[in-house]
C-alpha cells in the first residue's frame, strides 16, 4: 500500500460520522468507568484510564495517517 492509498483510506474512515461518533463514545465510556470506579478499585482504574488512551492513540494514528505527504515536514513516526 502506498502512502497516497493510506492517506486516502484514512481520510475515507475520518469522513464517516459513525467511526467519529463510536470512537467518542468509547472513549467517554472508559473516562467514565475510570472517574466512577470506587476509590479503593485502582485496578479498574488503571484499566479504563489505559483503554481511553489507546482509543485516543489509534485516532490520532489515523488523523496523523490522513495527512501524510501533506506538509513538506516530512511524515510522522510509523507505530
Amino acid at each position: 500500500m502506498t502512502i497516497s492509498d493510506r492517506t486516502r483510506a484514512a481520510q475515507a474512515v475520518l469522513e464517516i460520522p459513525f467511526f467519529t461518533e463510536l470512537w467518542a463514545e468509547m472513549e467517554q465510556a472508559a473516562i467514565n468507568q475510570c472517574i466512577l470506579a470506587p476509590m479503593n478499585d485502582d485496578e479498574t482504574r488503571r484499566n479504563a484510564a489505559a483503554e481511553a488512551r489507546a482509543i485516543r492513540r489509534v485516532r490520532q494514528r489515523i488523523e496523523a495517517i490522513s495527512q501524510e505527504g501533506q506538509s513538506g515536514a516530512g511524515r510522522q513516526g510509523v507505530a
